[in-house]
C-alpha cells in the first residue's frame, strides 16, 4: 500500500498510542519508525537486556545498538571542561550539535519504541496552576487547562498501567480527582530510604532562602507505569489486569526490584511502548528502518504523505489524509524545519525545555537498601508550586534509591576511590565499599524551566548524517529564575542533610564528568539533563504565536499534527510523559473526527423548489402543486 488514512512519524509513546486507538476504530495507519523494530531476532543487534549486561557501561541507551543512518545523542557526547580562566565549559559531539552557553544534556533513543523503553516510568501529573505560568511572571500559558485534560490522564493511567494512591495524591500534592476514581493499580511499597526518610523528615520544616518562607516536609510516594498490585475498585469494581512485555494480560508480572529502570527493567514490569504495540489491529503497519525526511503537502499546504529513506538511502513515498508527526521533540522540530513547515510563527524549534536536574548525595549513618526496586519510589511534593514560582523555579525532590549511580557513576568508581586514594586491597577494600555503598543516597531536584525563545533547535548549516539529513543544532542556557531555583534546592538539601545527620559528599568534580556546571551567587552548581525534552512546536492559541493549536494540528497545514512533548507550553515539575500521552489521546480524538467527516456520505437528494417558484417550462403539475 502507498496510500493511508493515517501515516504516524515514530513508534514511542505518543506514536504507539495514537496508531493503537486509530487502528481500534479501523483505520489503516502506516508507522514509520526510524530505529529497528526488534533487536535479537535475525538482525546483528543482541536483544536489549544482553546488550544490557554485556554493555562496558550501563547508560541510557546501552540496550539498544544505534545505526549509523538513524543516529542519537548519547551521554558520552558530552565532555565538561575548565578554561584558562577556570570558569566552567563544555565539549559537545555526536548527533546533536550544540553551540550554546551551557549543555542541553539530556538524550533520546531511536528505536521501535523510542526513548519509552529507557525512562524512569514515573507518571506524575500535572498541577492545575502548571497550565499558566504567566501569572507568575515567566513562560507561557496553555489553551486548555487542567480540567479540560483531565478525562484523557484518566485515560492515559489506564493505558500505561499506573500504579498509585488517589488519597495521597488528593491530600498531599493537591490533585484533584473525580469522587470514587482510584489509579489502575495499587501503590507501590515504600523502599527502605524511603521509609528511613518518612521517620526523620515527616512534620519537620526548612527554610526556602529564596522565597524567605518555611515550607513543611512530607514523604509522598510517586505514581509509577510500572505492574504492582491490580486495583479490584478500579472501572467500577471490574479491576485491572497488568500487562506482559507483549502487551498480553499477565496477572503474574510485577515488579521485582531490580533497580535498573534506566536503561532496562528485565522483568518488563515497566510501561514501554512494546506493550501498546502488541495490542494493535491489523490494520497498524509498522514499518522500520524508515527515516522520514520531508512532509508533503499541496498547493493548499494541506498534509498529503511523507517521504522517506531506507537505511541504504532510498527515498520512498506514502500518502495519507492525515500525518501525524510523533518522532520526539527534538526529531519533530528537525523534520517541520527540514520540510519548511509551520514557519509563519517563527516558533518551530523555539522554546526547547528540560528539567536539569540538580544532584546532591551522601551517607546515611545505617543501611539505605540501595539498589532495591525502581530508582525512585517517593520524594518531597511541597516545592512545587504557590507563590515562591514568582522568584525562583519550583522543584520536586525525589530520592534515589540506586546509590550514587547517577551521579558518580557505578560501583567500580568506588572501587576506583578506595584503591587509588585509600591504598586498600583484598578484605579490607570489600569491607569499605560494601560500608559505603549501602549507606549511599540521592536527593534529585527537578526544576522547572520556562519556555525560552532564544533556547531552540536548528538545522546545522554543515554537518550532515549518514542520509545526508543536515544535523540538530542546539543553542541552550539557563536563565536565573532556573538558577536561582538551584540556590533554593541546595539550601533546601543542607537542611535535610543536616536532619537525617548525613554526610555530604555533594562534589561537582571532576570537570569532565560535569558539563551542565556553572557558577551562581559565588556558588558552584553541576546539573544532568532528565531526558524532557519539551517545547519545541508549543500550542497555543493564535496561528502567530505558536506552532499548534490546542488539539496539536499545525495551524497552516491540514491534516498534519505534532504530538508530543514538543506541543508542552510548560515542562512545570513532573516528568512529562504521563501528559505527553494524555494529550496524544485528546488528539485521537480530533483526528478521528477529521476522518468521519471525510467518510461522511454526500447528499444525493434533489434540492426542493420554493413553494411558489414558477415551474420550468413543459413540466407537468402533480397532486398538491409540486413538479416531478
Amino acid at each position: 500500500m502507498t496510500a493511508y488514512d493515517v501515516i504516524v512519524v515514530g513508534a514511542g509513546v505518543a506514536g504507539s498510542l495514537v496508531a493503537h486507538r486509530l487502528g481500534r476504530l479501523g483505520r489503516r495507519v502506516l508507522v514509520l519508525e526510524a530505529g529497528t523494530s526488534a533487536p535479537g531476532t535475525g538482525a546483528a543487534d543482541p536483544d536489549p537486556l544482553t546488550a544490557y549486561l554485556t554493555a562496558a557501561g550501563q547508560l541510557p541507551g546501552s540496550p539498544f545498538q544505534p545505526h549509523p543512518a538513524a543516529p542519537w545523542p548519547q551521554v558520552a557526547d558530552l565532555s565538561g571542561t575548565d578554561g584558562t580562566d577556570g570558569s566552567p565549559g563544555f565539549r559537545a559531539a555526536g548527533h546533536l550539535r550544540q553551540d550554546g552557553p551551557l549543555p542541553y544534556s539530556s538524550t533520546y533513543v531511536r528505536a521501535n519504541g523510542g526513548t519509552g523503553n529507557v525512562w524512569t516510568g514515573l507518571t506524575p501529573r500535572m498541577l492545575p496552576e502548571d497550565f499558566d505560568t504567566e501569572v507568575f511572571g515567566y513562560g507561557r500559558r496553555w489553551p486548555i487547562t487542567y480540567d479540560e485534560l483531565e478525562p484523557h490522564y484518566r485515560a492515559a493511567e489506564e493505558e500505561l498501567g499506573v500504579s498509585a494512591d488517589v488519597a495521597e495524591q488528593r491530600e498531599h500534592v493537591g490533585l484533584p480527582f473525580p469522587e470514587g476514581y482510584v489509579f489502575p493499580m495499587r501503590a507501590l511499597p515504600a523502599a527502605r530510604l524511603d521509609r528511613l526518610m518518612a521517620a526523620r523528615l515527616d512534620g519537620r520544616r526548612v527554610k526556602d532562602t529564596v522565597a524567605l518562607r518555611e515550607v513543611g516536609l512530607k514523604v509522598v510516594g510517586t505514581p509509577h507505569a510500572r505492574n504492582g498490585v491490580p486495583e479490584p475498585a478500579y472501572d467500577g469494581g471490574r479491576g485491572y489486569v497488568p500487562r506482559g512485555r507483549d502487551g498480553r494480560p499477565d496477572p503474574g508480572s510485577r515488579c521485582v526490584g531490580n533497580a535498573t529502570c534506566i536503561p532496562h527493567c528485565p522483568s518488563y514490569a515497566k510501561y514501554t511502548p512494546l506493550k501498546t504495540q502488541g495490542r494493535w489491529s491489523s490494520t497498524v503497519t509498522l514499518r522500520d528502518r524508515s527515516v522520514v525526511s520531508r512532509v508533503l503537502v499541496d498547493g493548499r499546504g494541506r498534509a498529503t504523505g511523507v517521504e522517506y529513506r531506507s537505511y541504504a538511502g532510498e527515498a520512498h513515498v506514502v500518502h495519507a489524509d492525515v500525518v501525524v508527526l510523533a518522532a520526539h521533540a527534538v526529531e519533530n522540530a528537525r523534520l517541520l524545519l527540514l520540510s519548511g513547515l509551520g514557519g509563519r510563527s517563527g516558533q518551530v524549534g523555539r522554546n526547547l525545555m528540560d528539567h536539569p536536574v540538580l544532584l546532591t548525595w551522601g551517607l546515611l549513618p545505617e543501611d539505605t537498601g540501595p539498589y532495591r526496586g525502581p530508582g525512585s519510589v517517593s520524594g518531597l511534593e511541597g516545592f512545587r508550586g504557590g507563590p515562591a514560582r514568582r522568584l525562583r523555579a519550583p522543584f520536586r525532590v525525589e530520592f534515589g534509591t540506586w546509590g550514587w549511580i547517577w551521579a558518580k557513576g557505578p560501583v567500580d568508581t568506588d572501587v576506583h576511590h578506595f584503591l587509588t586514594e585509600g591504598g586498600l586491597f583484598g578484605a579490607g577494600l570489600r569491607r569499605a565499599v560494601r560500608d559505603r555503598v549501602r549507606r549511599q543516597f540521592t536527593l534529585q531536584f527537578e526544576m522547572e524551566q520556562g519556555a525560552d525563545p532564544a533556547n531552540r533547535v536548528t538545522l546545522h548549516p554543515s554537518e550532515r548524517d549518514a542520509l545526508g539529513l543536515p544535523r540538530p543544532l542546539v543553542t541552550y542556557d539557563l536563565d536565573d529564575h532556573v538558577k536561582d531555583g538551584m540556590a533554593a534546592a541546595r539550601a533546601v538539601s543542607d537542611q535535610v542533610f543536616a536532619l537525617l545527620g548525613a554526610e555530604d559528599h555533594t562534589d561537582y568534580t571532576p570537570a569532565e564528568a560535569w558539563p551542565g556546571r556553572f557558577e551562581h551567587g559565588g556558588r558552584t552548581y553541576g546539573y544532568r539533563g532528565a531526558g524532557h525534552a519539551a517545547g519545541t512546536h508549543v500550542m497555543g492559541g493564535s496561528p502567530t504565536t505558536s506552532v499548534v493549536d490546542a488539539w496539536q494540528r499545525c495551524w497552516e497545514h491540514p491534516g498534519l499534527y505534532a504530538v508530543g512533548c514538543g506541543s508542552m507550553p510548560s515542562v512545570a515539575t513532573s516528568n512529562p510523559t504521563l501528559t505527553m500521552a494524555a494529550l496524544a489521546l485528546r488528539s485521537v480524538e480530533r483526528v478521528e473526527a477529521e476522518l468521519a467527516a471525510r467518510d461522511r456520505p454526500a447528499s444525493l437528494r434533489t434540492p426542493q423548489p420554493h413553494p411558489h417558484a414558477r415551474p420550468p417550462a413543459g413540466a407537468t403539475a402533480l397532486p398538491g402543486g409540486t413538479t416531478p
